[in-house]
């Protein structure tokens, strides 16, 4: 099997009470099994290294050396989504893009007449992808989707006549709005709502120089965590590769250590090798 470039899953662990960080290391190699002990699925038998880059308690690093330790699982063991992994590795793989497996994670996740919102419309491929989730024939459920350029609600509109009639366009309500303000439009009686999506960087054929921030991000998260129902999902992909978007990588994964364990389980998937390369975040609510 031919070797796969090198990459980093981040992942959040359960532990009680702290939680733990760490890096896994490629290549692939079909016979390897060095971290069976640990559980892994459906990546198990696969992972050849592993690398402790965060702080934990005794049990965890316990589990690390391969000593008999029940109460740390590796969540892609639990990873909330059954059928969801073949997408997450083939991001992980380089052979998929980001915004495709957020998509595949999406489909397990979301159900006819559910509520759901984007929070960064762009050019409408992710508002697509969510009316097509919801639209089940029930006239119910509801796509709010916003964006602070104009233009990017005129490109969301044209994608949405082009692939859809008239009955379910009328299921997406559009706003030019900053997505820190999301609770301003979301109806109470819609809620909770089950997904709430994020593209973070600039607008794709736009002005580069008009980008989402971080403090704003930041007020955005809270919002989507206090209107996101049981079992729901903040999905995000978050571009870095341009000015400010580490840093808007760094507010997003400060508002993830913020939260508390026993309610919310987040994962976050890079490629070590691209440094520019896109980051795809899933934060479930339990």
């Amino acid at each position: 099997m031919r070797a796969v470039k090198p990459f980093a899953l981040l992942p959040k662990f359960l532990l009680e009470p702290k939680s733990l960080t760490l890096a896994l290391s490629f290549p692939l190699r079909m016979n390897a099994s060095s971290l069976c002990s640990c559980n892994l699925f459906p990546l198990r038998r696969r992972f050849t290294g592993l690398q402790l880059i965060g702080s934990a308690g005794r049990e965890a690093q316990s589990a690390i050396k391969g000593e008999d330790c029940p109460s740390v699982e590796f969540l892609v063991k639990s990873f909330p989504i059954a059928g969801a992994q073949e997408a997450l590795l083939g991001f992980m793989t380089c052979k998929r893009k980001a915004t495709d497996a957020a998509h595949s994670v999406w489909k397990h996740v979301i159900h006819g007449g559910n509520t759901v919102v984007d929070a960064t419309c762009g050019n409408g491929y992710d508002t697509v992808a969510l009316l097509n989730l919801i639209a089940d024939g029930s006239n119910r459920g509801c796509v709010y989707g916003m964006d602070i350029q104009a233009s990017a609600l005129e490109n969301t509109s044209s994608l949405l006549r082009d692939a859809f009639q008239q009955s379910k366009r009328e299921l997406v309500k559009l706003f030019l709005l900053c997505h820190s303000r999301m609770e301003d439009v979301v109806q109470k009686e819609v809620l909770p709502v089950r997904l709430v999506a994020f593209n973070l960087g600039y607008l794709p054929g736009g002005d580069k120089t008009i980008v989402t921030k971080p403090n704003t991000t930041a007020l955005a998260l809270l919002a989507a965590s206090r209107i996101l129902g049981p079992g729901g999902l903040i999905s995000m992909v978050v571009y870095v590769g341009h000015l400010g978007g580490r840093e808007e990588l760094q507010a997003v994964l400060s508002f993830i250590s913020n939260l508390p364990v026993e309610n919310w389980v987040s994962f976050v998937f890079e490629t070590v090798d691209r440094p520019n390369g896109p980051v795809l975040v899933f934060i479930f609510k339990r």
